[in-house]
């Protein structure tokens, strides 16, 4: 039988427990526990949650990794993607690669009678992920890009409708121009509405016919001005970008999504670094309050650490005992801790009352990713830190003398 472990459990349960002077410090250091654990698992969880539902919303829109020609310029008119060595069917044959879909792309304005904006008008066809898409969609539908012949549908942000006062089966002028030549007009009708809640595509992107981009920018039929591929893990990018850079050929060069849009990758860092802080200056209070409970119960049984003494019980024994009390005290803060943290993440996961200023944060609720192995990671790991920082402080055990404990108690 282990003993220390058996002793633990008789003091730790033991009636008489409800009327020691400890109580309320017991109390304290639950709560404490519980306040650990529950602000843990909500950083964490909206943390990644939000990290994850940033990089799926970019990914989504253009590809976890872009394929462009050297001859691109920092204009978001498209030039012409190079044949020579391209192998997209063997893109497609990588294992991680969900899929990919052409492009091309091209600047202009959309105008009204009484407003305008500046606008990329994104040219898809045949190959465009409707599916990937539809999440995006608020009203109105996806038209069919066929490639056959001019798709005068168009999808529209949220934003440049609202600003131009447009919806659905309304029809707008574009303006495209181009050097030394007369500027192209071109009428579309808006077929559907989109938000991704990312204000550097929704403030600039509509989605419309390749056939048109490619009138414009003098193409060929089957000319394209680049490739998204999509993945089926964002985070196995670094893994699969050399691969797919073996098949692009020497005069085009493939971009990660986090290249594409640095601004976005630096706000991902920042919940990357919050979280750790968060999560260390947690583990610090829990750590300081479970220590203090050790040393008030060390104190508090100074009589019973001496009759083990005389009893035959060794200063380890006595400090596994101790150690043993004060993690089982932990537990029902533990317990609580989690049933309220992961009741908290639930509502807002499947209600999302919490809302943030996509201007701000690029996305419009607080998203929550329920990940198992973290959320039991955090319990095991504060349970796991603070017996071991426990282990210094009990042995203030081994000074305590067995006749003076028993003869002033």
């Amino acid at each position: 039988m282990n003993f220390p472990l058996y002793f633990s459990k008789k003091i730790a349960f033991s009636k008489d427990n409800k009327n020691n002077l400890s109580k309320v410090i017991v109390y304290i250091g639950r709560l404490s526990v519980a306040l650990g654990i529950i602000v843990s698992l909500i950083t964490i969880s909206t943390g990644l949650g939000s990290k994850k539902a940033i990089e799926d919303r970019i990914s989504n829109f253009s590809g976890d990794i872009s394929v462009k020609s050297t001859r691109s310029n920092s204009s978001y008119n498209s030039s012409v993607l190079e044949t020579q060595g391209l192998d997209i069917n063997a893109v497609k044959k990588i294992p991680g690669v969900a899929g990919l879909q052409s492009y091309a792309s091209v600047s202009g304005i959309l105008r009204t009678e009484t407003n305008f904006a500046g606008i990329i008008l994104k040219g898809v066809g045949k190959d465009f992920d409707k599916a990937r898409f539809q999440p995006f969609m608020i009203s109105g539908s996806i038209p069919d890009y066929k490639e056959d012949g001019y798709n005068n549908e168009i999808i529209l942000s949220e934003k440049i409708a609202n600003d131009l006062s447009l919806k659905p089966n309304d029809s707008i002028v574009t303006i495209f121009s181009k050097e030394d030549q007369k500027p192209i007009y071109r009428k579309f009708v808006v077929k559907g509405i989109y938000k991704t809640d990312i204000k550097l595509v929704d403030d600039l992107y509509i989605i419309g016919d390749i056939n048109h981009v490619r009138k414009v920018m003098n193409m060929e039929d089957k000319q394209v001005g680049g490739l998204d591929i999509f993945l089926d893990d964002t985070d196995q990018i670094d893994h699969v970008f050399p691969e797919i850079e073996k098949y692009i050929g020497y005069k085009n060069y493939a971009e990660k999504v986090t290249e594409k849009y640095p601004q976005i990758l630096d706000w991902i860092n920042i919940f990357n670094q919050n979280i750790s802080l968060i999560i260390a200056i947690m583990l610090i209070v829990v750590v300081i309050n479970v220590i203090m409970i050790l040393l008030i119960l060390i104190i508090e049984r100074t009589n019973s650490i001496g009759v083990l003494k005389t009893m035959g019980a060794s200063n380890a024994q006595i400090r596994s005992i101790f150690i043993n009390y004060t993690l089982l005290i932990m537990v029902p803060g533990l317990v609580a801790g989690n049933i309220i943290g992961l009741g908290l993440l639930l509502i807002q996961k499947y209600t999302g009352f919490i809302k943030l200023d996509p201007e701000n944060y690029f996305i419009s609720t607080v998203p929550v990713d329920l990940n198992p192995l973290y959320i039991i990671a955090v319990s095991v790991g504060i349970f796991i830190v603070s017996g071991i920082a426990m282990i210094l402080p009990s042995y203030l055990i081994s000074k305590i003398s067995p006749v003076r404990a028993i003869k002033y108690s």
